[in-house]
């Protein structure tokens, strides 16, 4: 399942300690910007997501920092499929750092009067369950080593909801908040924080699957994926005793 890029000794920052982080959806949108920013502040990056072709376009767009990502082919709405990427991941690597749960998606017919079963459930696999999955399959690991940082990328649809959104995606990601607060709730004592991330429209892929795909004046207004992984960058990046517990950004 893990592909493994090589990592070389050099590519490694001199005088700092290796950081190792997993990136869902790392194959576009937010989660690509991420993995690329982490890997260019020195991090090993796992790029974890369903389509291998993605995922390895984000490696070659890393160019020299290429070799310090692995790519991790996984459904993390299976969580037999996410146990497996979690145990190679954490087989090959001393520690994971951090985890990022940025994959999602929706559907085009998302209305209540419209949305399926079967849309509702793919919807909730990939935003909410597979955020719990994953971080069910690393929090283990992170207690062990007695710190850790995960940062869920929501939506401000996880805290108003919205027709444009749909029902489905604004419960997974109501969840998704509600699942960031329980973690700081359960882990600060073994050193684990949480962050939710609540940005505003994004220019990602994703727009192609509303009703009505935005225009490109529309999307020229939106944050950038660039954006968005800034944000985690700052999250991370404070010092072990503070916590980002939630972050709104919105487009000026």
């Amino acid at each position: 399942m893990s592909q493994p890029s090589n990592q070389p000794e050099a590519d490694r920052p001199r005088n700092a300690p290796a950081r190792y982080a997993v990136v869902t959806g790392g194959g576009s949108g937010v989660g690509r910007a991420t993995a690329l920013a982490l890997a260019q502040q020195g991090w090993y990056v796992a790029v974890v997501g369903r389509r291998t072709d993605a995922l390895a376009e984000t490696v070659r767009l890393a160019g020299p920092r290429g070799g310090q990502f692995r790519i991790a082919r996984c459904d993390i709405s299976d969580p037999s499929a996410v146990g497996r990427m979690a145990a190679e991941l954490l087989a090959a690597w001393p520690a994971v750092d951090l985890l990022v749960n940025a994959a999602g998606t929706n559907v085009p017919r998302r209305s209540l009067a419209e949305l399926s079963l079967e849309d509702y459930r793919a919807i909730l696999g990939a935003n909410l369950h597979g955020a719990f999955h994953c971080v069910q399959a690393f929090l283990p690991a992170m207690r062990r080593q007695k710190r850790g940082t995960i940062v869920n990328i929501v939506s401000d649809a996880g805290k108003w909801a919205s027709a444009k959104a749909g029902p489905a995606y604004v419960v997974s990601k109501f969840g998704l908040a509600g699942l960031t607060q329980s973690i700081n709730a359960e882990e600060r004592s073994n050193g684990i924080r949480a962050c939710a991330i609540f940005p505003g429209d994004i220019d990602t892929p994703l727009l192609d699957k509303r009703p009505e795909p935005p225009p490109p004046e529309a999307r020229s207004r939106m944050l950038r994926p660039e954006d968005v992984a800034a944000c985690v960058l700052f999250c991370v990046n404070l010092p072990d005793h503070a916590v980002v517990e939630e972050l709104l950004i919105r487009p000026r």
